[in-house]
């Protein structure tokens, strides 16, 4: 799989001088790829350590690390997330 992104961007030409330079096709890679690869390792080895074990509560005391994780990288990449949570929460008191 990597072999094949570094061919594709291989036979690329390089950009011309005044052309903008994105990180997009990166980023959409790593949310699209890399994120759910991740989640997979964690849920298995969350299940390896502690659910062979009996460790049940273990298990979730982990998990909810893993919540929040989730929710600082859903904060990352979503556009506005921040000022729109930001005015819920002020909508709250007011």
């Amino acid at each position: 799989m990597t072999s094949l992104i570094l061919q594709t961007l291989a036979q690329q030409p390089p950009p011309q001088p005044g052309t903008e330079v994105s990180t997009g096709g990166l980023q959409s890679w790593i949310l699209d790829n890399l994120i759910p690869l991740l989640l997979l390792v964690v849920a298995l080895l969350l299940l390896w350590l502690g659910g062979g074990k009996g460790d049940n509560a273990g298990v979730m005391r982990r998990l909810g690390g893993v919540i929040v994780a989730l929710a600082i990288i859903g904060l990352a990449v979503t556009t506005n997330a921040g000022k729109n949570i930001g005015a819920w929460i002020a909508g709250l008191f007011t």
